[in-house]
């Protein structure tokens, strides 16, 4: 009994904390203008998902579409450096000890404890040239997000035996073929982890492309709600559309991968 209440009161607070909001969201979305100016749960007089959607699509000359491209674009790039930089450098602090190992997991922890610096940021890319560029913004991504990446790989290359690294350079690999070929493909639950929970993050963020990626062409998806908000109206059905919209993807990549995203957090913690 006292499982099935726990089990009944997580569902509980699982269905208030995310399918309460979604299905608010979805509502909205449905409605025209005068409906969804309310902000309630009532249905909608007249579904109008379809000019919705349209109307969308079509704002400021299909904004949305070229956000989508620079989102993807965005996504894709930094997590595949991400995930390769990552797991170098877990296999080089698992591997090799010296006496600079413990200042660099000094650093490794405090870029998950020290918060972003804005300004000193925006300077750093204006001096190599970077500043409102993709590149850029990748560079700033990737930062943000190869302390947590480090920490995943580590945690799974502990679990890994030294032998396996030996007897690929006894028999003449090289250092590189012995991670590329031997170590990474032992990686792959750990790497679908860091692939998913980054690209989510990532593709939601909202914060780093206006400080670092200002102006209408290099607009992300979540820049895209600015374009039904103004000083004294909001479209509010057209912008939960958006919302619907830039939803979607991260949720998809989220329920399809759920299981490996918990069998790569888990990974090594029995070691």
């Amino acid at each position: 009994m006292r499982r099935l209440a726990l089990s009944a009161v997580s569902v509980l607070v699982a269905v208030v904390l995310f399918v309460v909001p979604f299905a608010f969201i979805v509502l909205q979305a449905l409605k025209d203008r005068t409906g969804a100016a309310a902000l309630d749960f009532s249905w909608p007089q007249q579904l109008r998902f379809v000019e919705n959607l349209v109307a969308v699509i079509e704002a400021r000359d299909y904004m949305l579409i070229i956000a989508f491209i620079n989102s993807t674009v965005l996504t894709v790039s930094s997590v595949t450096i991400l995930v390769v930089l990552a797991a170098m450098v877990a296999f080089v602090l698992q591997r090799r000890r010296s006496r600079w190992t413990g200042l660099v997991n000094f650093v490794v922890l405090s870029g998950l404890i020290i918060p972003p610096a804005v300004v000193p940021t925006i300077w750093v890319l204006q001096g190599i040239g970077l500043f409102r560029t993709m590149t850029g913004l990748v560079l700033v991504e990737v930062a943000f997000g190869l302390s947590f990446s480090i920490l995943l790989f580590r945690n799974f290359l502990a679990t890994v035996p030294r032998e396996l690294d030996e007897s690929a350079l006894i028999d003449g690999a090289s250092p590189l073929r012995v991670f590329f070929q031997v170590i990474f493909p032992l990686l792959r639950s750990v790497a679908v982890t860091v692939i998913v929970v980054q690209s989510v993050v990532i593709f939601n963020d909202f914060t780093n492309p206006l400080y670092f990626l200002p102006g209408e062409q290099n607009a992300t998806v979540q820049l895209t709600l600015f374009n039904f908000q103004s000083q004294y109206a909001t479209q509010y059905n057209l912008l939960f559309m958006n919302i619907l919209l830039i939803t979607i993807p991260p949720l998809l990549m989220f329920l399809v991968a759920n299981r490996r995203i918990v069998a790569g957090l888990t990974a090594g913690a029995l070691k």
